[in-house]
């Protein structure tokens, strides 16, 4: 293979996500995705390996040893990373089998020498080893790891973070001449080489690591990153809890200028970022950040990394007000850290050790992100103590925590987050980003979130009646315009005998026309139909976190809402049709019993029948499509599984609505073309018809521009909160 050795893994990565989602797939075979050329070759196979060693302990709790991926790959053995490897193997044993140092020792009996400080089994305690969940980590640092000193290429300024065992340091790197972060921790901690190939706008850039051996001490790892002045999470709640007002967005900006203030940074001047977020209210503003946050876990989620420590520490601020995740611990077991201010944004299955979900599930993230979103919202976790699988509070208990002014998307939004069952949650990041898009557009949460005892909430219930009715009552319309105008210049002139076989003809062609539209219509929507009872049913029942068997399938989703948006052009194109095919059909079957029809009574008849297509064309389109976007789309679009197909779906819905305003706009003028084709004799016959058609059919168009007008505006405020993934 030819292409580059980081699209070699980030393929790879993306590959096992797949097959991790799809437990009938086979693990991708890691030989396939190794470079040609030997030293592409030796520097991408570490990484392909870590990433399948990971992988395959995740899913099946037993796992590959690292001497069969030496005995499959010699050069691997040679290579300066294969004792990390190794080092990665005991920390995953450890975690699914608690292996003891001795017997993981006994197993690589050539590496014991080098294995033993390592693994903590040197007795002198000052080593590396395995923490409480299992996790690869150096030992603490020593004191002289502090602000004033000189590491490697970096002056370190002042501490901003961290904890024992890795601290974050303001620093200043002499060979670029700019301010870093710089994270030093002991040699063992996890390689963040998958977490460099991260460059999103929302995710801290983490720009190289290296390694630094002293004469006096233990060697440190440090990792040098994008350095945001704005604070973090931890410092706008602490100024959170200490007003009594929340003050909207410019809470936010005065949390970012309290900690720039404090490092002596500059305010930025004219900034369209900060001007947006002053204008947000509060849950308008925790929404915005967290819509950020989530993009960054959908693109990390899609390159097979995923964060495991997201809590208030860990997100970060620009000085403009943007929030970015810190911290991406990718090799790290798919368990957090143990560190006590960690705990309340764990997922609860990766709390109890449940092992009945797939454990890279980018789920716990989006879990843990709720947490941090409802403790920015209401001031505290939504749990006080750690939940287990049944003592959680009770949502009425959560929910009268939220601000009053708390919009009903976000509140939903966020529970679905904290569910405790993981396949209920949201399935990615690119689902909850676009739900919580939905908070900050008011005419979007007005529509997808309606009020219970509003009628587009309740008419849900009522699809097929509406329906029924929005196809029907035009049709019929249109068959009243018909007969009268047949009547005058057809039947009438017939003999009474040819009068009874015209109406015999009749009868049997509305026995077959009818009914067999009907069940095309039922037909052509029925997947939108049942799709829509079923969620309706589901939110009515409003079923326990076990009741996964009613959970919906994304690729049904995807279909229904399709067809919902297709809802108009279905229902109308099929009486269309069957309006064009009558005015051929009628006369011919008249004429076969023996009905002699002039020619030009043939040309009355289907013009007429043109008129009436156009009729059922035009106007039910607008009728069913407004029913479909506001009522029962808006159910579909709060499922989930929303992508960028969703968006070009409502985009090419509001070009085709051009051409049925159109099709509107052209009933009166047909109807006047029509009459051109009367006799001058027979015009005062139908001039009655036709002036009513004309002046009804410019109300008409009248009502359906203003539907059409009101459709466009509705497409594009649920066009703007389709997600647009950046992977």
């Amino acid at each position: 293979m030819s292409e580059a050795p980081d699209a070699a893994v980030a393929r790879f990565a993306a590959d096992w996500q797949a097959a991790v989602r799809d437990a009938g797939t086979d693990p991708p075979p890691l030989a396939r995705y190794v470079p040609e050329g030997p030293v592409l070759r030796t520097a991408v196979l570490a990484d392909l390996v870590r990433i399948d060693l990971r992988q395959r302990w995740r899913r099946t709790r037993e796992g590959k040893r690292m001497a069969d991926y030496g005995k499959e790959f010699p050069e691997l053995t040679t290579s300066p990373r294969f004792l990390e490897l190794v080092c990665e193997e005991y920390a995953l044993r450890t975690r699914y089998h608690r292996t003891s140092v001795a017997d993981f020792l006994g197993d690589y009996p050539e590496l014991a020498a080098e294995l033993a400080p390592l693994l903590g089994a040197d007795g002198n305690g000052g080593g590396a080893g395995v923490d409480s969940e299992g996790a690869w980590s150096g030992g603490e640092l020593d004191v002289e790891v502090r602000p004033g000193r000189r590491l490697d290429d970096f002056d370190l300024i002042t501490l901003i973070g961290g904890t024992a065992r890795a601290k974050v340091f303001l620093a200043r790197q002499h060979s670029m001449q700019r301010l870093v972060a710089v994270r030093v921790a002991a040699v063992g901690g996890q390689d963040s080489r998958t977490v460099a190939q991260l460059d999103h706008p929302y995710i801290v850039r983490l720009f190289d690591q290296r390694v630094v051996d002293r004469d006096a001490g233990q060697p440190l790892r440090l990792e040098y990153m994008q350095y945001l002045p704005g604070g973090s999470v931890a410092d706008l709640l602490r100024l959170r809890r200490s007003e009594a007002g929340l003050g909207g967005g410019a809470l936010l900006l005065r949390s970012v200028d309290a900690v720039m203030a404090a490092r002596g940074e500059i305010r930025p001047t004219d900034s369209t970022v900060r001007a947006e977020i002053a204008a947000l209210s509060w849950p308008e503003t925790v929404a915005w950040v967290g819509r950020r946050l989530a993009a960054a876990l959908d693109y990390a989620g899609y390159r097979g990394v995923a964060h495991r420590d997201i809590k208030p520490e860990n997100v970060l601020f620009t000085a403009e007000g943007i929030p970015k995740l810190a911290d991406f611990r990718a090799d790290a077991p798919e368990t957090a850290a143990a560190e006590h201010d960690s705990v309340a944004y764990r997922a609860p299955e990766h709390r109890d050790g449940s092992t009945g979900v797939v454990a890279l599930d980018s789920r716990a993230d989006i879990y843990a992100l709720g947490v941090l979103l409802w403790e920015l919202l209401t001031g505290s976790v939504p749990f006080e103590e750690k939940p287990g699988a049944g003592d959680e509070p009770a949502t009425d208990d959560r929910e009268s925590q939220l601000p009053p002014d708390t919009p009903a998307t976000l509140r939903r939004t966020l529970l679905r987050c904290l569910d405790p069952d993981p396949r209920r949650r949201w399935r990615s990041g690119s689902d909850l980003a676009g739900q919580l898009e939905l908070c900050l557009d008011a005419r979007a949460r007005d529509l997808v979130d309606p009020p219970p005892t509003s009628l587009r909430y309740r008419a849900r219930a009522w699809w097929f009646p509406i329906t029924t009715a929005c196809v029907g009552l035009p049709n019929l319309l249109a068959s009243f315009y018909n007969i009268r105008l047949n009547d005058s210049l057809v039947i009438d002139r017939l003999a009474a005998a040819d009068q009874g076989r015209y109406a015999t003809v009749g009868l049997i062609n509305n026995l077959i026309t009818f009914p067999l539209a009907a069940l095309l219509m039922v037909l052509l929507s029925r997947r939108a139909m049942l799709m829509s009872h079923r969620l309706r049913r589901r939110a009515e029942a409003d079923p326990g976190p076990g009741d996964a068997a009613r959970e919906v399938d994304a690729p049904e989703l995807a279909v229904a809402r399709r067809q919902v948006l297709s809802l108009g052009d279905r229902l109308v194109w099929v009486p269309f049709g069957m309006w064009l095919l009558a005015g051929i059909a009628w006369p011919v079957a008249v004429m076969a019993i023996g009905v002699t029809l002039p020619a030009r009574n043939f040309a009355h008849f289907y013009t007429a029948q043109v008129v009436c297509a156009a009729i059922a064309l035009a106007y039910p389109f607008f009728l069913v499509t407004m029913y479909a976007v506001r009522s029962v789309y808006p159910q579909l679009l709060v499922a989930g599984a929303v992508g960028p197909e969703d968006g070009r779906q409502l985009w090419a819905l509001a070009r085709r609505a051009n051409f049925y305003l159109a099709a509107a706009a052209s009933v009166p003028l047909l109807g006047v073309a029509s009459a051109t084709l009367v006799p001058g004799d027979q015009l005062w016959q139908v001039i009655g018809p036709v002036r009513v058609l004309s002046v009804g059919g410019i109300l008409a168009f009248v009502l359906t521009y203003r539907m059409f007008r009101l459709l466009e505006r509705d497409l594009r405020a649920l066009g703007r909160v389709i997600p647009r993934s950046a992977r």
